[in-house]
């Protein structure tokens, strides 16, 4: 979002329910890490949370024909009539729609992988591991936003993108505990090959995140990074946050 839109006390949209787990997380990193000393002070939100939106994934990699856009674009729509100043999507395999959405919008989006990327080139990093769905790595879509930032992606394995996807849909997405562990082993190979982070590019994967890997430094969180940027472009000032 360029700098022209930014000011003071904008009202949030939150374009949710991608999964509705990661929306109620994000929501409470806004109230945690906005710089307030009252109710009043804190941003003003509006959540929309089509949990029935077509998965995006399985759209995505062609195994459903159900199109998720038309949905989400409704809710887009409700956003702005609710008077959202300002939109945000906390799920990453959705930003496959993003460009079209934005496109759509009458009001600034915000975009979860440009903010995560912006952040790990303004820390001076140049390799970046990425731990996220099917549907975001089969896109490309941290790959078209890296290059023009001059960073790299590497994606984990076959087996160890199979892995993270069954932590994903096969765990946390049915309310089971992941695996740490398992999340943690990919995540050093990807060290190992010569990573300067992971990037949590699935917001499900920010659960963890919140739950067992918080302080770890190795990773970046795009859920946080989405946040952080949020706040500030609603005027406010963002406290807590790794980067602070």
């Amino acid at each position: 979002m360029n700098k022209k839109d930014i000011s003071v006390n904008k009202t949030l949209g939150i374009l949710g329910g991608l999964g509705p787990m990661a929306t109620v997380y994000f929501y409470e990193l806004l109230v945690t890490h906005t710089s307030a000393d009252r109710d009043q002070d804190h941003i003003d939100v509006i959540i929309s949370g089509r949990a029935t939106t077509p998965d995006r994934t399985a759209f995505i990699l062609g195994k459903s024909s159900e199109n998720p856009l038309p949905v989400m674009a409704e809710e887009l729509r409700l956003l702005e009539k609710a008077g959202a100043d300002i939109i945000v999507m906390p799920c990453n395999t959705a930003h496959y729609f993003y460009d079209e959405l934005a496109r759509r919008s009458r009001v600034p989006m915000l975009d979860i992988i440009h903010e995560t990327l912006s952040s790990c080139a303004f820390l001076g990093m140049k390799t970046i591991g990425l731990l996220a769905t099917e549907g975001t790595i089969s896109s490309g879509s941290y790959e078209k936003r890296a290059e023009p930032l001059g960073l790299k992606v590497v994606v984990p394995s076959e087996n160890d993108r199979a892995e993270i996807n069954e932590q994903i849909y096969g765990r946390i997405k049915k309310n089971l505990p992941p695996d740490a562990d398992r999340v943690r082993d990919v995540s050093e190979k990807l060290i190992r090959s010569g990573c300067d982070t992971v990037v949590l590019g699935c917001t499900e994967l920010s659960l963890l995140r919140r739950d067992v890997l918080s302080g770890d430094r190795r990773f970046t969180d795009s859920m946080e990074s989405l946040a952080r940027s949020a706040i500030i472009a609603c005027g406010k000032i963002p406290v807590g946050f790794q980067e602070n």
